[in-house]
């Protein structure tokens, strides 16, 4: 009985240590990605489209006339997302501050 005690405690000592040693490798799979986003919200291109997001959209809410409940809406969430990624451009190229929004 003390062998298998003895057998299974320096089975988990090896596969628990292999486990540890894998998870300290820094990066998590999911922070690629993301930084990839990051990175693509802050370019020019980016900067530009929120532009003209911000634009379109304020024009469309100020001039466009008589529109139901979810045109309305939907106007306004284009606007956040243009002011959104306008605001990390700005944030990311004044104070330097990259991703920290996202």
């Amino acid at each position: 009985m003390k062998l298998r005690q003895l057998f299974f405690a320096a089975f988990a000592f090896l596969f628990f240590t292999g486990v540890a040693q894998a998870g300290t490798t820094g990066a998590l799979p999911w922070e690629g990605p993301l930084r990839t986003i990051a990175q693509s919200l802050t370019g020019p291109v980016a900067f530009s489209v929120a532009l003209i997001g911000i634009f379109s959209t304020g024009a469309t809410l100020v001039w466009g006339g008589e529109m139901n409940e979810f045109a309305r809406r939907a106007a306004l969430l284009g606007l956040i997302v243009a002011v959104l990624v306008f605001a990390t451009n700005i944030l990311s190229s004044a104070f330097g501050v990259t991703g920290a929004l996202i």
